[in-house]
């Protein structure tokens, strides 16, 4: 049964070559051969970069290499700069609030540096620093302020160095900035021209590196744009964030009692108060941070958990929030299933095989310990006995069977089921799926009944424990490509995304909750794709809708995947292939090439979120 393809290429010249790649070399050889669009495709795509030609002696994900080619700012890029400077519209003043405890002298003279190194000059140092510390840290202080106008500095007690700094503040942001870590050059060069281009944006923020103190920078984390599943599960905000200041002081200030997650609180008091579209990303490294210590990480912990929890509670959600369970040190947010339980409707297509929908159905039954649910058995022309005795064990109350002698097309087959269906909520799954955590339905729902929910994915594995599913990225390969595939259990994958709850821009149809209202307000499935990509087409639909749609690894499953629909062997199933290809292309186009659950510094060729060689952004 369909869900996701993995497309390895695009549409070449030769639709021919294609599938000879394929059907000789599988997806894999697709990949290494066929770029995304052919020359055609090309022309109508704004964001056309070439990836690089690097060498296989090169690790994807050498940082090092990495920086020297993408990331080092060349004589040019520096011109760049200075010409854009002055033809910006807006030049606020940035506020920079640094509150110093008891900081190494050499981590703190640093520091102060990166910010009078700054491109952009229309900004101030706002320093509150502990009237305990010591006269080291007094005297560097002194210093730069006497070689620096710009910087203020204020002497107050430890507790309240964040709000005392805040004081300090005149500009129209703020960006808070610990005394051990450092700001790239163009930092705030790049900050204020997001802001030119979004005017009302409220929170502006970017990706970010540690850096040891030999000077190595090393695990960049490329962020996605705003998510807020992920941003309750970590805090993905982090390092360099801007905040609208005014909107800063009406919130109250940073908030006694969170150690070291004051800037994790206000940026979930923030977005709030805040539109989605006006919480900006800049996908560029601008901040290198040093790393905490062990005493420190601990008080984070809890007091970003203690965060989140005031988040929810004040958004009124009711929900528990608890250590994420192959991560302890972020969170899993435990959203409370209705009571009483609505009604869901599993949509299962199928065509004999009664060995895998006997599996499906035993673990559906035996483990799923929600119970108001119902189940219709779409099958699609099945001829053996087995299937005939495996449909007449089953309960009555709870399975209908529905016959369907068309052509295969999982879309309609779908859509005709969804018709039947009593459910205030539809499941669509696969009949090779095998359930294997009880609660599953109750973790799905308690996601998809949410306003701003659309489509909720599950975890899917495939038998041998590596990881089928978790989640989807488009551009992947061409069309779309699992997050992460092929991750071993245990394996926490990039900055942890392959164990904590998120949005995504797409989940697969293998198994896919949403609520009726949302399903039939988009139209369902495309009945156009009747094999391959339509539930990638569904999702963006519900995310155009305005739908986030969210993963959830709480929910796992194994997937025997596509087992009872065969391989596209007849030219009629290869041509039906490259047709929904096209019409994937023609319909989302670019789309396609900024996934925003995702990075553009992040790999398009791969599904491991390796480095991209290029990055997919724009230049300086």
């Amino acid at each position: 049964m369909p869900g996701i393809i993995d497309f390895g290429g695009g549409i070449t010249k030769s639709m021919g070559k294609l599938w000879r790649v394929f059907s000789t070399e599988g997806w894999s050889g697709v990949k290494r051969r066929i770029l995304f669009v052919d020359s055609r495709q090309r022309e109508n795509i704004s964001l056309n970069i070439t990836p690089d030609s690097v060498s296989i002696e090169i690790e994807r994900n050498d940082y090092s290499e990495w920086i020297r080619r993408y990331d080092l700012l060349t004589t040019a890029d520096r011109e760049k700069i200075n010409v854009q400077l002055a033809r910006f519209q807006a030049n606020p003043l940035i506020s920079v609030l640094m509150p110093v405890g008891v900081p190494l002298v050499l981590f703190l003279d640093a520091a102060i540096q990166s910010v009078r190194d700054q491109f952009y000059p229309n900004w101030e140092l706002c320093i509150a620093a502990d009237a305990a510390t010591k006269s080291a840290v007094h005297k560097v202080l002194e210093r730069h302020c006497q070689q620096d106008p710009r910087i203020k500095v204020i002497y107050c007690e430890l507790q309240n160095t964040g709000n005392s700094a805040l004081e300090l503040a005149q500009g129209e942001f703020i960006a808070p900035f610990p005394p051990t870590d450092l700001l790239a050059e163009q930092a705030l060069y790049c900050l204020v021209d997001a802001i030119n281009q979004h005017p009302d944006a409220g929170l502006v923020y970017s990706d970010e590196d540690k850096i040891d103190e030999s000077g190595q920078r090393h695990d960049p984390y490329f962020k996605c744009a705003l998510n807020y599943e992920l941003l309750l599960a970590q805090n993905s905000i982090g390092h360099l964030a801007a905040y609208r200041t005014g909107l800063v002081r009406h919130l109250g200030g940073f908030r006694i009692g969170f150690d070291a997650c004051q800037d994790y609180d206000l940026a979930l008091r923030m977005i709030e108060a805040l539109q989605a579209g006006q919480v900006i990303h800049i996908p560029r490294v601008l901040y290198h941070c040093r790393m905490l210590a062990a005493e420190d990480k601990n008080k984070s912990v809890a007091s970003g958990r203690k965060a989140v929890a005031e988040h929810l509670e004040r958004s009124g959600l009711s929900a528990e929030v608890m250590p994420a369970p192959e991560a302890p040190a972020l969170n899993r947010v435990r959203f409370a299933c209705p009571s009483p339980q609505p009604l869901v409707t599993i949509i299962i297509p199928t065509r004999d095989r009664a060995d895998l929908l006997g599996m499906c159905l035993d673990s559906l039954i035996q483990r799923t310990t929600y119970t108001n649910y119902q189940v219709i058995i779409v099958d699609n022309g099945s001829v053996e006995a087995a299937t005939q005795q495996l449909f007449e064990r089953l309960p009555k109350d709870r399975f209908s069977i529905r016959r369907d002698e068309s052509p295969f097309n999982f879309s309609a087959l779908n859509n005709k089921a969804a018709h039947l269906a009593d459910g205030e909520l539809f499941c669509l799954m696969n009949n090779d799926i095998e359930i294997l955590t009880p609660d599953w339905l109750e973790e799905m729902v308690s996601f998809a009944v949410r306003k701003d929910v659309g489509c909720v994915g599950a975890r899917l594995w495939y038998p041998d424990g590596r990881l089928q599913h978790g989640g989807a990225i488009l551009g992947i390969g061409g069309v779309c490509g699992h997050a992460q595939k092929n991750l071993h259990r245990g394996d926490t994958g990039y900055f942890s995304r392959a164990v904590l709850h998120q949005s995504f821009s797409v989940v697969t149809a293998a198994c896919l909750l949403i609520r009726r209202a949302v399903f039939e307000e988009v139209g369902g499935l495309d009945e156009q794709l009747s094999v391959a990509f339509n539930d990638v087409d569904f999702c963006l639909r519900v995310r155009e809708a305005g739908y986030r749609n969210v993963w959830t690894p709480y929910a796992e499953m194994n997937h025997h995947e596509s087992a009872s629909r065969g391989l596209e062997d007849t030219p009629a199933k290869q041509q039906r292939f490259l047709t929904e290809v096209d019409f994937m292309l023609s319909r989302w186009g670019d789309t396609l090439l900024t996934d925003p659950a995702y990075s553009p510094n992040l790999t398009l060729e791969h599904e491991d979120f390796s480095y991209a060689w290029p990055p997919r952004v724009n230049p300086l």
